[in-house]
């Protein structure tokens, strides 16, 4: 029997956050975020579990960074919002809600605005939230770890890319551990 607050495949569903190109040349580490961000996609697509994603206003700022996006399949649904919580959006409402999973791994930008109203509103509607810690950011590093903080004292849980795809896994013996190791080297 694993801990209630360890991620459980049958449970969990991945959503990113506004990982958009306007915030490439204005978040500190964009690329290396992207790139983290990218592996939990792999990872939850390895592992056949849900993601979902977020773009605020894309008008103004771009869509989802290019290098996630090339790898999304070519049907892949990304749902446009204009609050800054993604539960602000009916699509995506509704989206989760056909997931029927009770566990959000989240992750995006920036980490005290969208990433925060987001995990707040998550918790609202009962979903136990983990933050991936190492795939969120914001343009100040005070901002991060306010963000940090406010979902960390509501109850958010904090988490790693790595350490939620291992937990996810449960076992080297799973028969996924050699590719989602390879993903994380």
């Amino acid at each position: 029997m694993i801990h209630p607050n360890t991620l459980s495949p049958g449970k969990a569903a991945l959503v990113v956050v506004d990982i958009q190109e306007a915030f490439r040349h204005v978040i500190p580490e964009f690329t290396e975020l992207a790139a983290r961000a990218l592996t939990a996609i792999w990872g939850f697509q390895a592992l056949d579990l849900p993601f979902l994603i977020t773009e605020q206003y894309p008008k103004g700022l771009g869509r989802t960074a290019e290098e996630i996006r090339f790898a999304l399949p070519d049907d892949f649904e990304v749902f446009e919002k204009t609050s800054f919580s993604s539960c602000g959006s009916q699509a995506f409402l509704s989206a989760l809600d056909d997931l029927a999973v009770s566990q959000i791994v989240l992750c995006g930008l920036e980490t005290h605005v969208c990433v925060n109203q987001t995990a707040h509103d998550l918790l609202h509607r009962g979903f136990q939230v983990h933050i991936l810690t190492d795939c969120v950011r914001s343009r100040f590093e005070s901002d991060r770890e306010a963000g940090l903080a406010k979902m960390s004292s509501s109850g958010v849980i904090p988490s790693s890319v790595e350490m939620a795809l291992f937990e996810l896994m449960g076992d080297s013996a799973h028969p996924k551990f050699k590719e989602i190791q390879a993903l994380i080297k």
